[in-house]
């Protein structure tokens, strides 16, 4: 992958090609952006700079790293055990399948890559295993005698042990070796680690980009494609999403219409709170991601909500598809209550990612919402 084919970033990718022409490279860096941001790819098109530009047979070597079959490339991702793979998961089992994700979803999410290896509904880890198999690695020269570049994506998933396995060869790496940590989320990763990492920080996509990126690669029409950008918000990964009309955000939709149609008759009234057990059994039953994806969703719908709701309609993208009127619900999000109902979701999403019982944790936001969501606005006199 090459830094022409990224999309947008263009002071990145100049950063990063200047420093590496002039001898600047850090031996361990971080890559810190929301999904569809572009990390990924940029992490996989610097490492290919790194190993190819400097090579004495560049057309050779880009060849291997566009297949990802570079021998001094390595990868590191979040596993879990399916189907093939019983026990200790490690990424070197799952080394086809990356390749081909890569190939089809650069952009793509976490739930994306374990939707590809067929466990969704499961979390995927970075565990002790997978940082000796780092270590045993990288203590090999490298093969063609330049760099070793390792990408570690989603480096939030580290476990402590596995971080703490990793946290000296970090610091101090073999001569000539790189690691790039992908990260959405700064804050999870063991400050130990952090503070040995030169920081990067990719912002959101422009609309701009993700309109020409979608005319001049899948052939969008411009008008459609400046509708997808708008809807997008700054996540590539979500603009063909919506492009395929992702099935899961009408499933999405009529979990959140369901939730907050009973949440609104659930006050007063003991008979209804069954119904939210109902629908909060209903939802536990899903893999955790998915319930993080929903509970994300669930954010955005309350904030399209109050921006409809203080008249900030060019800034509203969200578009119904089961026919659901946003303008009339828009009243009930208000400055009186959309940070409760903000750090409830965001607590709810924290705790999932922590291994909470789901039905527990969705009932309690339930029963909240019940308050919120009739929570009058404070009017200034």
């Amino acid at each position: 992958m090459l830094f022409n084919q990224i999309i947008g970033q263009e002071h990145i990718k100049k950063h990063l090609k200047v420093s590496a022409e002039n001898g600047r490279i850090p031996h361990a860096q971080l890559f810190v952006g929301k999904e569809g941001s572009g990390t990924l790819p940029m992490a996989i098109a610097y490492a290919q700079f790194l190993l190819c530009n400097f090579s004495d047979n560049a057309d050779v070597c880009n060849l291997k790293c566009d297949k990802l079959q570079h021998p001094d490339l390595h990868f590191t991702y979040p596993v879990t055990s399916n189907d093939n793979v019983k026990k200790h998961p490690v990424s070197s089992l799952f080394l086809e399948d990356w390749r081909s994700f890569i190939a089809t979803q650069a952009y793509g999410s976490l739930f994306n890559w374990l939707q590809h290896i067929g466990v969704e509904n499961k979390q995927g880890i970075i565990g002790v295993d997978e940082a000796e198999e780092v270590v045993k690695k990288l203590r090999l020269k490298s093969y063609e005698g330049g760099f070793k570049v390792m990408i570690i994506w989603m480096a939030e998933k580290m476990n402590i042990a596995a971080a703490n396995k990793l946290l000296k060869l970090i610091e101090e790496p073999p001569e000539k070796t790189v690691f790039i940590l992908i990260t959405e989320n700064e804050g999870q990763i063991i400050n130990t680690i952090k503070s040995r990492c030169q920081a990067l920080h990719f912002p959101a996509l422009s609309e701009q980009d993700i309109s020409k990126a979608l005319v001049v690669n899948h052939q969008v029409s411009e008008n459609n494609a400046t509708k997808i950008a708008h809807q997008a918000e700054g996540n590539f990964n979500k603009a063909l999403q919506l492009l395929q009309n992702d099935s899961s955000d009408l499933v999405f939709e009529e979990w959140f219409i369901a939730w907050i149609r009973t949440a609104f008759k659930a006050k007063g009234n003991a008979s209804v709170v069954q119904q939210l057990i109902e629908w909060s059994d209903t939802i536990a039953k899903t893999g955790r991601e998915t319930q993080k994806r929903f509970l994300d969703y669930c954010l955005q719908f309350f904030r399209q909500a109050m921006l409809l709701n203080y008249k900030s309609e060019n800034l509203v993208f969200m578009e119904s598809k089961t026919g659901f009127n946003l303008s009339k619900f828009a009243p009930f999000v208000h400055s009186g209550n959309i940070l409760d109902i903000e750090k409830e979701l965001n607590d709810a999403m924290y705790h999932i990612e922590r291994n909470g019982n789901p039905k527990i944790i969705l009932l309690d936001l339930s029963m909240k919402l019940t308050r919120f969501l009739h929570k009058k606005e404070e009017t200034v006199s």
